[in-house]
């Protein structure tokens, strides 16, 4: 197999993925003579009904509110490019990058997180609900398209960055940490690495923590622009937010007097081009500093390689400050999400009470499934549902399904 080249050219990184090198797939398939392991498995990912469905699930907006505020399928785009302009940078395996930014978010349910929050409710006494791991149930059993398996079959490589691009999920010994610490391991965590390790004691490979970083870059700078578009942010207010403010100057200064929509995308390139410089800057001198030898140097590091600057990530940490304050709890989103979380907990509710209502294949089966089994086919049905599809489910079964325009 052709090694790929990173950076102008350059030879990968010692600490990079090889895809020669990779650990498999659960079910064994014989190698692609045209594609890497991780092409092929970004290649499964795009043409997965999951990723199409991505179209019509919401970023921060319903998606009937505008045709030019991002989905969840152009968010995830922007991610994969983040993703592998990082990776070219590292020397890291840029298809591997890229393919986990494209799979990062397949497990979110309907209505960004207000769905998930209020699925993760309603799942509460049935192991609850997580969409990291969603997305690992999604590529591991219900994308069911292939003859031999369930799921996508995708590489080792792949699946452990899917499910840990956070970090460890467990200490060595295998004590849940940080979130999971209280309620344990997700569900679908839980259901899967009993049939494959996927070391969730250790951190994921320096891809994997770059589409996790590609991820908030990405979100951060474009929800500033979809939130100024929507007149639910001003310019103005964004000066409290010195890393913003020192942005609106450059640009001000630069192009005074420029129309609004160019001085949107002025400011957001900008914001996008100094987190990644920043990431890039940082993430090199780890490297330096740690001198790995290999991926499996970088997996066992103590802490992530990839990360913001001590000043990004406290600046990053504000301009979060600021966007949850102004756009994802402004009163006009609130009062959409009240309306959604209410169409999302009423559909488990008659569903879980009256399963034999789900469509064919979700209603098969299930004199032979406990209540715990049939509440989670129910949460698999949900998550999987687009805002629009949920929508007019709910308007089919109930009569005073709320009005969202």
């Amino acid at each position: 197999m052709t090694k790929t080249l990173g950076y102008g050219a350059q030879p990968l990184a010692a600490y990079a993925c090889k895809a020669e090198e990779s650990r498999g797939r659960l079910v064994k398939e014989a190698h692609s003579p045209t594609r890497t392991p991780y092409q092929r498995d970004r290649d499964r990912i795009i043409h997965s009904t999951a990723f199409r469905r991505l179209k019509h699930k919401t970023q921060v907006f319903i998606y009937h509110e505008g045709d030019h505020y991002r989905t969840r399928l152009t968010h995830t785009i922007e991610v994969a490019q983040i993703a592998r302009s990082l990776a070219r940078a590292l020397r890291l395996d840029e298809d591997l990058a890229e393919c986990l930014a494209l799979a990062h978010d397949l497990g979110h349910t309907p209505f960004g997180h207000e769905g998930e929050d209020v699925m993760d409710a309603c799942m509460a006494q049935f192991g609850g609900f997580d969409h990291n791991a969603q997305s690992l149930r999604v590529v591991t059993e219900l994308e069911r398209r292939y003859a031999r398996f369930d799921g996508l079959n995708l590489a080792w490589e792949t699946l452990e960055g899917l499910v840990k691009h956070n970090g460890p999920l467990t200490d060595r010994s295998g004590a849940p940490l940080g979130k999971f610490s209280e309620d344990g391991l997700p569900f679908a965590v839980r259901d899967y690495t009993r049939r494959q390790d996927l070391m969730l004691w250790s951190w994921p490979s320096a891809e994997a923590q770059v589409a996790a970083i590609a991820d908030d870059i990405a979100y951060d700078s474009h929800d500033i622009d979809d939130g100024l578009r929507a007149g639910l942010l001003s310019f103005e207010s964004m000066r409290q937010v010195p890393f913003l403010r020192d942005i609106l100057d450059e640009v001000d200064g630069l192009y005074p007097g420029l129309e609004d929509a160019r001085r949107i995308h002025e400011v957001v390139r900008r914001s996008i081009t100094r987190m990644v410089e920043d990431v890039i800057a940082q993430a090199i001198a780890r490297l330096e500093a740690l001198a790995p030898d290999s991926v499996s140097d970088v997996r066992k590091a103590g802490d992530a390689v990839v990360a913001f600057s001590p000043q990004m990530a406290q600046a990053e940490k504000e301009l979060k400050r600021y966007l949850f304050a102004n756009l994802y709890r402004n009163e006009e989103v609130l009062v959409v999400r009240r309306k959604v979380a209410r169409i999302t907990k009423e559909l488990f509710e008659h569903y879980f009470a009256s399963p034999q209502n789900m469509p064919s294949p979700w209603s098969e089966g299930l004199a032979a499934l406990s209540q715990q089994q049939i509440a989670r086919r129910v949460c698999d049905f949900i998550a999987g549902m687009t805002d629009r599809y949920a929508i007019e489910e709910h308007r089919r079964l109930f009569d005073d399904s709320p009005d969202l325009g």
